[in-house]
């Protein structure tokens, strides 16, 4: 039985009190006087909240005083009533219905860790005292046959329905668990939940039970977990585990046809609680995820279905809309069959049918063993006797041949395991020196991130205080370029005032001097006036006429003047001709020398030449041939003496115009003297300067002189 202390609907301990107790007494005590189980059990914190609770003192654990009291009705009004088949089949089967919610409670036991150390005990005790039972009873059972055996005569006698309603061998009462029930554990971890569309933070603890899993029992997250909007909030302690038995048939249509419910509820400590919304979670999924192997804990294969979803939790009022949304992980792990077991059946009423049924079976064989002969003396017992031995020693033989197979196999198993751990052992050691390898290059990266860690906080630290330092400077600069901007401003609205009051200065100025202008031409047309009138008045008088003739010898002054202008530039432009002249002369003369020098060089080569024919012609005596060249090499002589004479004659034409330019420096001698010299220095300069002539030249010289004597004449007078 188990016992809950709750506050509302929350467990706050629990409590187990076996019924294995009452049982192991025997049903002899149970006939004389009730039997009854007294005292004071522990009360067991949640498994949520078991953890984090310290352990107390056996003075200090809370505990709860029960009583519980089995006594046996009276059968004897009932009327006898004889087991017929479908009575038989029928009860099996409540037995069979009934076995996965027993199982699932133990197993559920385990999985919550909800027993404390002394239940363990007590547990333990009940199962050992139940095995002497039945070791017993087994006893009683053999001497009992064996009596029958050898007196059958006290067999005969009536046998009462309370002296074998429950003190025969256990085997006679029990029900075997269907062949096609597994081991089931199925596991719920609701993770987070997060999108909360409420308009108030929410206390939140989930809650939800589902029986087919063995317990209506309530499951509930612990402590509660405050969560506000857009925010994921993880729950604590809401991993749970069922353990059960059943088909996997009868598990499938469960979980197709019953949603797991889970609640969200507002934990408030001041008012009621209060159900915000419900979530549907579909175990079904699980069933369609895919199947992974593991090994169980014997070493049997077993499979693993896990599915991760979000659902969405409804309000649980109103219209259904979204409230949250659960992040939940289900895992069902499929053990295999389960092994071969039997159940008890304690109800006293199957008891007594049993005894009965017993009776009949023992009146049956006593009638039977007074119209036929012992069953040992018959040969078909013989027979059956012999074949039994028989089987005996051949299960013995095979027996040995299996142990002597088995050891072989062994050996064998024992050779390869220790072939297999030196080669474990030589694994193990080149990977130890690997992983050694691995953790000294572990250290080493691990220095180099520590020393790379110890840079960047250093060049972090740099970065801080440049950055702090840069906006210090952006907020002076800013400061100043604000300052700059509002001393602008100011000065922009100074200038503009100026310059609005130096515009309205010039207006005023502008009519001032309009004004003024005004004045000034009406004075103008006055005087005009009077001037024209002056004008008349003096044109008769003899001083006008003497003015206008000033005014003519003027104006004939002015046109002489434009004369002198131009007749000074056109000696300028003759004095530029003539230079270009010179020049261009000096070029030629320089030119036909370079051509006279040369073509007398080439005249001197090709006299060089006939005068060596001419030898040479002499010398052969050639007679015409001789004759008629030495014509053509006068003829040749007579060409180049042409040639020279009129060089001559041209060096001699340049000498008459260099005196053609005495003659003309001379009559210029006439003019002023200062004007004369320095006119003469101009064009030696000149002549100089243009590359042609040097001192050393016939017109250089001359020049030179001239400049000489006027120097003289000049100092004479």
């Amino acid at each position: 039985i188990q016992i809950h202390l709750c506050c509302g609907d929350q467990s706050l301990g629990s409590t187990e009190i076996p019924l294995s107790l009452l049982l192991k007494k025997g049903n002899v005590e149970i006939d004389q006087h009730p039997l009854a189980i007294e005292g004071a059990f522990a009360l067991v914190p949640p498994n949520r909240a078991k953890q984090k609770l310290p352990q107390l003192p056996l003075d200090m654990t809370p505990t709860v005083g029960v009583s519980v009291t089995l006594q046996k009705e009276s059968l004897s009004t009932q009327p006898f009533i004889p087991t017929n088949a479908p009575t038989e089949t029928k009860q099996p089967q409540e037995n069979v219905l009934s076995l996965p919610n027993g199982k699932t409670e133990a197993l559920k036991q385990k999985s919550q860790n909800a027993l404390t150390q002394a239940d363990h005990a007590s547990l333990a005790e009940d199962e050992a005292t139940e095995s002497e039972v039945e070791s017993l009873k087994s006893e009683e059972g053999i001497k009992l046959k064996k009596k029958a055996n050898n007196d059958p005569i006290a067999a005969s006698q009536p046998i009462s329905v309370g002296a074998f309603s429950c003190s025969e061998p256990v085997s006679a009462q029990k029900i075997l668990i269907p062949a096609a029930s597994h081991h089931f554990c199925f596991s719920i971890d609701l993770q987070s939940i997060r999108g909360l569309e409420v308009g108030f933070p929410v206390n939140c603890i989930l809650r939800y039970s589902y029986p087919f899993f063995g317990s209506a029992a309530p499951i509930m997250t612990s402590p509660p977990v405050e969560v506000r909007k857009n925010m994921e909030v993880f729950l604590p302690q809401s991993y749970c585990a069922f353990d059960f038995a059943t088909i996997p048939r009868q598990l499938e249509d469960t979980f197709f046809r019953l949603p797991l419910l889970v609640e969200l509820w507002h934990k408030d400590k001041t008012a009621k609680d209060l159900l915000l919304g419900v979530a549907r979670l579909q175990l079904s999924n699980v069933l369609a995820s895919e199947k992974m192997r593991f090994l169980g804990g014997n070493g049997e294969q077993c499979w693993r279905q896990t599915c991760n979803e979000t659902v969405n939790v409804t309000a649980a009022q109103g219209s259904g809309n979204k409230v949250a949304e659960l992040s939940y992980t289900i895992t069902l792990e499929d053990y295999g069959l389960v092994k071969i077991q039997e159940v008890l059946v304690s109800d006293s009423s199957q008891c007594v049918g049993a005894g009965q049924q017993r009776h009949v079976a023992h009146a049956q064989s006593y009638c039977a063993s007074e119209n036929h002969p012992q069953p040992r003396e018959t040969l078909e017992y013989k027979a059956a006797l012999e074949l039994e031995m028989w089987k005996e020693m051949q299960e013995d033989i095979f027996e040995n041949q299996l142990k002597e197979k088995e050891m072989a196999h062994m050996r064998a198993l024992a050779e390869e395991w220790k072939k297999r751990d030196k080669e474990r052992e030589a694994l193990v050691k080149k990977k130890v020196t690997e992983y050694t390898v691995l953790e000294e290059q572990l250290q080493k990266t691990l220095r180099d991130l520590d020393k790379q860690e110890r840079q960047l906080f250093s060049a972090e630290s740099e970065l801080q205080r440049v950055k702090k330092e840069l906006q210090a400077e952006h907020e002076r600069s800013l400061q100043e370029l604000q300052h700059s901007v509002r001393r602008a401003k100011e000065e922009c609205a100074h200038h503009i005032e100026l310059e609005r009051s130096k515009i309205k200065q010039v207006e005023e100025d502008k009519l001032r001097l309009q004004q003024q202008l005004y004045e000034a031409e009406n004075k103008h047309k006055i005087l005009e006036k009077e001037f024209q009138e002056y004008k008349e008045q003096q044109s008769n008088k003899p001083e006008i006429q003497l003015q206008s003739e000033i005014n003519l010898l003027t104006l004939e002054k002015v046109e002489l003047e434009r004369k002198l202008e131009s007749a000074t530039k056109s000696k300028l432009h003759y004095k530029q001709q003539w230079t270009r002249a010179l020049k261009e002369l000096a070029r030629l003369k320089q030119r036909e020398q370079e051509n006279a020098m040369a073509h007398l060089k080439k005249q001197q080569q090709e006299l060089e030449h006939m005068r060596l024919r001419y030898l040479a012609a002499e010398e052969k005596e050639l007679g015409k041939t001789g004759r008629q060249e030495l014509e053509d090499i006068r003829n040749e002589l007579n060409r180049l003496k042409q040639q020279e004479e009129e060089r001559k004659q041209l060096q001699n034409d340049t000498d008459n115009s260099a005196g053609r330019v005495d003659s003309l420096h001379s009559k210029k001698l006439s003019e002023g003297m200062d004007d004369y010299l320095s006119r003469l220095i101009e064009e030696r300069d000149i002549l100089l300067r243009t590359g042609v002539y040097n001192h050393e030249d016939h017109i250089v010289s001359e020049l030179d002189r001239q400049i000489r004597e006027a120097i003289a004449k000049r100092n004479i007078t």
